[in-house]
């Protein structure tokens, strides 16, 4: 008889492809395990979730972890394998800019994601790319969805997006991607999952593993269309062909590399990204927000 694994987003995107493949793809019930999932409630974290006992498996991202440490507490979850080493937001113009720069967003308004991290990383991907962020027009229009409803409304000379949303406005003409901030950024600590301490030393985590080391190497592995088939019913309402393009993009940017642990220079990378931001006032040690996968190497 099948176990029962709680898993929950606290953001649900093809960007979180390898859990999503995981869970779709029956690697879970290979091992036993019956998969339920579920979003987090607006302004939540999954980590609540992880900390009421009714969550399993969360997505989420290490800068959680450093965000505890650095008001001195200590995390209740440890981030054990990554799910994107690369930040996954895309930037869309209004007209295709093969030759775009980011000099080009001086004085232009910009519908940027005014969440956390993805504010953070934004700031550091002009930085690196030589703008200064105070250059430009960046407008808080909320959450993602009401970014897209403002910016097809007209608002904005560009927006700042997670796939599928980017390919979305791309397959209806609206706009045109003319950057990815996993380009200006490189690797980093992007997104993870987390789970207790005590999970991580139980019998049900090893075998979560092992599915999701096949899901992952999978999804690496399969065309986009062919993976997007296989997502498609837990994207209502998203076309397969805009499902498609997202899954190809972000396997073509690197986003799932085939290592699963949370690496050394990665969590070095998102600390120097939020010291940039003035966002921690010192280094935070690794095994205090990391732990290794479950089960060992692989």
């Amino acid at each position: 008889m099948s176990e029962k694994i709680n898993i929950q987003f606290t953001r649900f995107s093809a960007f979180y492809s390898p859990l999503i493949a995981t869970i779709a793809g029956g690697f879970l019930e290979s091992e036993g395990l019956r998969p339920e999932h579920s979003v987090s409630p607006p302004g939540k974290s999954a980590i609540e979730g992880l900390v009421k006992g009714t969550v399993h498996v969360a997505q989420s991202a290490p800068s959680q972890a450093i965000s505890a440490l650095e008001q001195g507490k200590t995390p209740p979850a440890l981030h054990f394998a990554q799910i994107n080493e690369k930040d996954g937001f895309f930037l869309v113009g209004r007209n295709p800019e093969p030759d775009f720069s980011w000099d080009r967003l001086k004085g232009r308004e910009v519908l940027v994601d005014h969440g956390g991290q993805p504010m953070v990383m934004f700031r550091y991907a002009c930085f690196k790319r030589g703008l200064d962020f105070a250059a430009i027009r960046a407008i808080d229009a909320g959450s993602s969805d009401a970014m897209v409803e403002a910016f097809r409304a007209g608002k904005g000379e560009y927006v700042h997006l997670q796939g599928p949303a980017p390919q979305q406005l791309e397959h209806d003409g609206v706009g045109h991607i003319v950057a990815a901030l996993g380009d200006a950024i490189g690797p980093c600590a992007f997104s993870s999952l987390a789970a207790t301490r005590e999970w991580l030393a139980g019998d049900m985590a090893p075998r979560f593993m092992r599915a999701y080391r096949k899901a992952r190497a999978w999804l690496i592995a399969t065309p986009a269309a062919e993976v997007a088939k296989i997502e498609a019913p837990f994207f209502h309402g998203v076309d397969v062909d805009v499902l498609t393009a997202t899954i190809g993009a972000y396997q073509k940017l690197g986003n799932w590399s085939p290592h699963v642990e949370i690496t050394r220079p990665a969590f070095e990378a998102t600390l120097d990204i939020y010291q940039h931001a003035g966002r921690i006032t010192r280094r935070h040690r690794y095994e205090d927000a990391i732990a290794a996968p479950p089960g060992g190497v692989a």
